[in-house]
């Protein structure tokens, strides 16, 4: 199972701007999250108490709403490669479920992560993404680009593209050798992690089973939200020394009245940078 990494490894993470695969969990460990993940899509999609759509607390800050996410965003096997490369005190940003369901077109373009989210000290986040069903060529694995993160920010042009995951369809507008392409595939119960700025994409999913990840946004808390007014995540190792990221709680039930709140409020918040630039013209991320 993954634990601290090694120097060899922090340095080809520092190369390449990405790592995989880590083996987290085993496949009987990983069958019960998903198993769990899954039973909680079941009780909760179509909820008519929920404020908001279901896609809306899954897709972004799951971990203020949901158990399990929380408590998957706690793994000491996640955790102890994440300190690795950001340091002893980490902080949960973000956590989304990505679901891809079978024979769907759906897509994400090659974009950088940071673009969009009004973050600085993009070597203080990393994102851990961990399979919880098989990810393959055939039903979308990620695809990164070798050392892309080297070159920094980069134009992106929003597209809004109703096949694509991403919120605003971003993607890059620059060239890269396609043979620095490198495709990300994982068993179930193992992650990969990769740099803000790694240029990465995937495909749609042309198999008859789902491909499941929960992905989790790690930052140290010396990142701060340069955009938005304010912003928040929750402590999952050592301690919030931030000025920036107010602290938030771990659920300790579903959808509780006070999680729905907070996941209002941290919306909200988050709103300022995601729209900032809106644009189907080109625009440099933030």
């Amino acid at each position: 199972m993954s634990g601290s990494l090694s120097g060899e490894q922090v340095a080809s993470f520092g190369e390449d701007g990405f790592l995989f695969p880590l083996r987290v969990a085993s496949s009987e460990q990983t069958a019960a999250w998903c198993d769990e993940i899954e039973s909680f899509e079941r009780r909760w999609r179509d909820d008519p108490g929920l404020p908001r759509p279901f896609v809306d607390y899954t897709r972004a800050n799951f971990h203020i709403v949901s158990v399990v996410a929380a408590r998957l965003a706690h793994q000491n096997a996640i955790l102890d490669a994440v300190e690795s490369l950001i340091g002893p005190d980490i902080l949960c940003w973000m956590a989304e479920l990505i679901v891809k369901e079978p024979q769907t077109s759906k897509l994400l373009s090659v974009h950088q992560d940071l673009t969009y989210w009004g973050l600085n000290g993009a070597d203080g986040l990393v994102t851990a993404w961990l399979a919880l069903s098989d990810a393959t060529v055939a039903n979308g694995a990620m695809r990164f680009v070798r050392a892309s993160h080297l070159r920094g920010q980069v134009v992106h042009r929003d597209t809004f593209d109703e096949n694509n995951l991403l919120s605003r369809g971003q993607e890059i507008v620059v060239d890269f050798d396609p043979d620095d392409l490198v495709d990300v595939e994982l068993q179930a119960g193992e992650m990969s992690l990769h740099h803000g700025l790694m240029f990465h994409g995937s495909g749609a999913n042309g198999t008859d089973g789902r491909r499941i990840a929960l992905v989790m946004r790690f930052v140290s808390p010396a990142v701060a939200q340069t955009v938005g007014a304010r912003d928040f995540a929750m402590t999952v190792r050592g301690v919030n020394r931030s000025n920036h990221l107010l602290s938030t709680p771990v659920p300790f039930a579903d959808f509780t009245p006070s999680a729905l709140a907070l996941h209002a409020e941290i919306t909200a918040a988050q709103e300022a940078p995601l729209a900032a630039n809106a644009t189907d013209q080109l625009c440099y991320g933030r």
